[in-house]
């Protein structure tokens, strides 16, 4: 019994030292907490009624813990064409699937659209074409973010209905609240769950919907209330997590917030709304000015 007692504590001594040194054992595998890339992924394409073509990105920061604000520029750049194409340059952690979409006319044949990001030191590119194996549709989204084939009701899934109310642009100063308010519904499937497969597989199932940053430096902006994450964060818990329980929305479906900035500049604010399978989100740019001293 001396000896189990023993070998825990200095399981635990381990643990901890790993900890101190900006990483984390998890499951017998050594997590970063910061210090690493971001892997810009290209997801697959979507064809629309118009002929035109959905490329759809979404990346996989490596850190547990840290986030990561890369402006738009020689270090988050597309090519060719204009560097900027609506990418995030507010990067939270794990793995963030199809978070942006870039449409390409129906001619764009076989050429190729590069992300680039570099980020502690690393430079990883993300190649979207339009190979047949890539294309998308609803199930293959679905079957994305849950790692399972879509069956039964799951079928009849529709993504989550979120409209920002008033302009989608914005002005407000440095420390000042500004007002915003969505509405959001959606078709209750999939039923909600605490996911399935143990802690790393399945994330949790049901309708959730959050503000968060998209675009400025994350650190600058705090939300009031406060919003849950919306990535996976397998340290503390998120609704993008297996085993979290999902908040609960207001029965009238709407999501006020009110957010202030500690700096100037332009920042994105997005609301998402996703039921485990499908989502949904609209932006507002916010210019945020300088304090007027009196």
């Amino acid at each position: 019994m001396k000896q189990r007692v023993q070998m825990r504590a200095a399981a635990l001594a381990a643990v901890c030292a790993l900890v101190v040194a900006g990483t984390l054992a998890v499951r017998g595998q050594v997590q970063y907490r910061s210090g690493q890339p971001i892997a810009p992924s290209y997801e697959g394409w979507i064809p629309n009624a118009d002929g035109s073509i959905d490329l759809i990105f979404g990346y996989m920061n490596r850190n547990f813990e840290e986030h990561l604000h890369i402006p738009v520029g020689p270090n988050n750049t597309f090519e060719p064409g204009p560097a900027d194409q609506g990418q995030p340059t507010y990067f939270m952690p794990r793995r963030n699937m199809n978070q942006f979409r870039v449409t390409v006319p129906k001619d764009f044949g076989k050429k190729e659209l590069i992300w680039t990001l570099t980020s502690n030191g690393k430079t990883e590119k993300a190649y979207a074409g339009l190979k047949p194996e890539y294309i998308l549709d609803a199930r293959g989204i679905y079957r994305q973010y849950t790692g399972f084939d879509v069956q039964g009701e799951v079928e009849r899934n529709k993504p989550p209905v979120v409209k920002v109310e008033g302009d989608l642009k914005r002005t407000v100063a440095v420390g000042e609240a500004l007002s915003l308010n969505a509405t959001s519904s959606d078709d209750g499937i999939p039923k909600a769950s605490r996911g399935r497969g143990g802690p790393f597989q399945g994330l949790a199932l049901g309708f959730r919907v959050a503000w968060h940053v998209f675009r400025g430096p994350g650190e600058a902006v705090t939300f009031e209330p406060e919003q849950f994450k919306v990535y996976p964060d397998y340290i503390s818990g998120s609704p993008w997590t297996p085993g979290f329980a999902l908040p609960k929305l207001p029965p009238d479906g709407s999501v006020p917030v009110r957010v202030r900035f500690s700096q100037p500049g332009t920042f994105v604010i997005r609301v998402l709304a996703f039921d485990g399978g499908a989502e949904s989100y609209q932006d507002v740019t916010v210019t945020v000015t300088p304090t007027t001293k009196g």
